[in-house]
């Protein structure tokens, strides 16, 4: 059994308002979810950052002195750093790619994409993000320039506070003037962003709901799954969106591996995700509490999503 999932189970599910933490929608089912969902009409952020990636990749690399070592923070599918890595494939040397993420269906469908790259070398660490970083002086090769790519609008998975602190340990796990390369959704109409997040196909709700397949197979808890409602709303006084599982009505669910009895209210929900807005000011204002600049930035004004590579001060 999962034991730090149990653990995070039964912490959340005591705290008002109950939560969980959204590093566990990821199994292998919500990894596959979320790659559907990435390719909906409704979700722009997936390809509008590849598009952005495909255009500004050769501006990056001309940053950067080859060969780098390019870790990727959740890495997906791998085709987002096959487009940035292609920048890199011109020099006499080949840059190291670093993988790091908690799905292991995601890594090895990383290491498949990335596998036609001639000439690189591919590793990858499946562990948490902080741990990851705090490895990295074990893979990195000593004399090569870092690039740390945090992409997807993953940041905007913390609370201000925490994408700061978060932030702040990229840039520990690295040397004076190596590089990060973040990509942030930006504050939109309400409609769409919701939109995103519920969509009328139930992609979505889908992959939220999973969250709770996965406690009943690992934990042997016996959540129903009709007895409760996926909810996504914008949460404008904190420039997020949050999604949520809501209980249909009054009920009791037993989570025996975390040894724990839930009551649910009807009404009440699980908050399982938020995923914050950005303005490009607000990016600028992260990366000097970070101890990062903005060398370049490359912004779709139509689908409301930046690129921002910044240098460690």
């Amino acid at each position: 059994m999962n034991a730090a999932l149990a653990q995070d189970v039964r912490e959340g599910l005591s705290r008002r308002p109950k939560q969980l933490p959204p590093k566990y929608l990821y199994d292998e089912l919500g990894s596959a979810l979320f790659e559907a969902i990435c390719a909906l009409p409704w979700y722009r952020v997936t390809r509008a950052e590849t598009a952005l990636l495909s255009r500004c990749a050769p501006l990056v690399a001309r940053h950067i002195p080859d060969p780098p070592f390019i870790v990727e923070l959740g890495p997906g599918s791998g085709d987002k750093l096959l487009r940035l890595a292609e920048a890199f494939s011109t020099g006499p040397h080949k840059a190291h790619l670093h993988l790091i993420d908690i799905s292991s269906s995601a890594l090895a469908e990383a290491q498949q994409a990335l596998a036609r790259l001639e000439g690189f070398t591919v590793t990858v660490a499946h562990t948490t993000y902080d741990d990851g970083l705090a490895a990295i002086g074990e893979v990195r090769p000593s004399a090569a320039p870092m690039l740390t790519l945090l992409l997807g609008s993953n940041i905007g998975n913390f609370d201000d506070d925490d994408a700061l602190a978060f932030l702040r340990r990229v840039r520990a796990a690295g040397r004076d003037a190596d590089w990060l390369l973040l990509g942030v959704d930006l504050i939109k109409p309400a409609r769409d962003l919701v939109l995103a997040y519920d969509d009328p196909l139930g992609v979505t709700a889908a992959f939220n709901k999973n969250l709770l397949v996965r406690l009943n197979r690992e934990l042997g808890a016996d959540f129903d799954l009709a007895a409760f409602d996926h909810r996504a709303l914008w949460n404008a006084g904190h420039s997020r969106v949050e999604m949520h599982l809501v209980s249909r009505v009054p009920q009791r669910v037993l989570i025996p591996g975390s040894d724990l009895t839930v009551t649910f209210d009807a009404g009440e929900s699980i908050w399982t995700e938020s995923s914050s807005k950005y303005t490009p000011a607000r990016i600028a204002e992260f990366a000097a509490g970070a101890g990062f600049s903005v060398r370049g930035q490359w912004v779709d004004t139509d689908a409301g999503f930046a690129l921002s590579l910044m240098q460690a001060t």
